[in-house]
């Protein structure tokens, strides 16, 4: 439990108070290699904190493609976070790339804490602000306008713990390439 609470107290402080108030929310559980945090179409409820392990959060194109957005490994927060907003069904999957450990609260309860527990709002906020617009901006500009090289070049330097726990067909599928794209750039560096 200690590395999530270093990790919430990265984006602020939070009272002794408001960490009990949400601790009664966490959940400790272990998923399988394969299994599902949550399926593509179920309403999500939980928030997921990676302890040990590694998600990939994916959507199904058209054509029964899978599309890899983003990974998620230890020290992350991971959800469909606009179908909770929402209260609609997920258009993503979130599934264990590796046995995942992870620590995890009821959406709905962490959203009464933010209303009683101003530093819990603060988090809330700071969170948002870093995860769902500066990162979320910044990896809609680069998937547009870089090349798949660049992508890949971006993605083993800046991920690079990451980038050796990952099958090449998983990088293919985030960085919008073929697995024999994927095989013919990585041939060329």
């Amino acid at each position: 439990m200690e590395a999530f609470w270093q990790y919430i107290k990265t984006y602020t402080a939070i009272s002794d108070a408001a960490q009990r108030a949400w601790q009664q929310l966490l959940q400790e559980k272990t998923i399988a290699k394969n299994e599902y945090f949550l399926m593509e179409g179920s309403i999500p409820k939980r928030i997921a904190y990676v302890k040990k392990g590694l998600f990939s959060y994916y959507y199904t194109d058209k054509d029964g493609a899978t599309v890899i957005k983003k990974f998620f490994p230890e020290q992350t927060l991971v959800a469909s976070t606009s179908a909770m907003l929402l209260q609609q069904a997920s258009l993503f999957t979130i599934q264990a790339l590796e046995e995942t450990e992870i620590i995890s609260y009821s959406f709905e309860g962490f959203r009464e804490l933010t209303l009683q527990y101003p530093d819990i709002a603060r988090f809330y906020i700071h969170y948002m602000e870093q995860h769902w617009i500066i990162e979320k901006e910044i990896g809609e500009i680069t998937l547009k306008y870089q090349t798949a090289k660049q992508r890949y070049l971006d993605f083993r330097e800046n991920n690079l713990k990451l980038f050796n726990r990952l099958k090449q067909h998983h990088m293919a599928s985030y960085l919008g390439v073929t697995p024999t794209q994927l095989s013919r750039i990585r041939a060329e560096l």
